[in-house]
């Protein structure tokens, strides 16, 4: 864990820039600026930092990932619908030591069944679904907690 205040890398996959236009009944009408700015926060209420990325592109998120190992202390990720078919995302969060925690806004098990599963979920310590931008702080508090205790 950093010497001050854990480091956070809060990650957005695919469409997520899209927030607040796209399906508004599923995904809400809040923005992703108006998102980050509820997850820094929530953050700094429980007395650690995020910093946010936001990609359209698996490589460019697997590689976030990688970049996690050494500068965060853990990861809360939203991967889209990465989620459901990206074993490299997977794999590049199996492969840094850090835990990280998957979240979605919408709850994955009650739509579409091929959003069912998810491929990241087992590289994670924790996955959040069907609670909105309250989701990310509940992984937020749960990394915070974990983080915590290892120290």
């Amino acid at each position: 864990m950093s010497a001050l205040r854990p480091r956070i890398l809060v990650l957005h996959g695919p469409n997520l820039d899209r927030l607040g236009r796209r399906e508004p009944a599923v995904y809400g009408t809040r923005t992703l600026a108006e998102l980050d700015a509820y997850i820094r926060s929530a953050a700094a209420g429980l007395g650690v930092e995020t910093e946010h990325r936001q990609t359209n592109h698996e490589g460019v998120l697997v590689e976030a990932v990688h970049a996690a190992d050494g500068t965060a202390d853990a990861i809360v990720l939203n991967p889209g619908a990465l989620a459901h078919y990206s074993y490299s995302l997977r794999d590049a969060v199996a492969s840094v030591p850090v835990p990280c925690v998957e979240v979605h806004l919408s709850d994955i098990r009650a739509r579409e069944p091929w959003r069912a599963v998810s491929v990241v979920a087992d590289a994670c310590v924790a996955q959040i679904c069907g609670r909105g931008a309250d989701g990310y702080v509940d992984a937020l508090r749960l990394l915070a907690e974990r983080l915590r205790e290892a120290s």
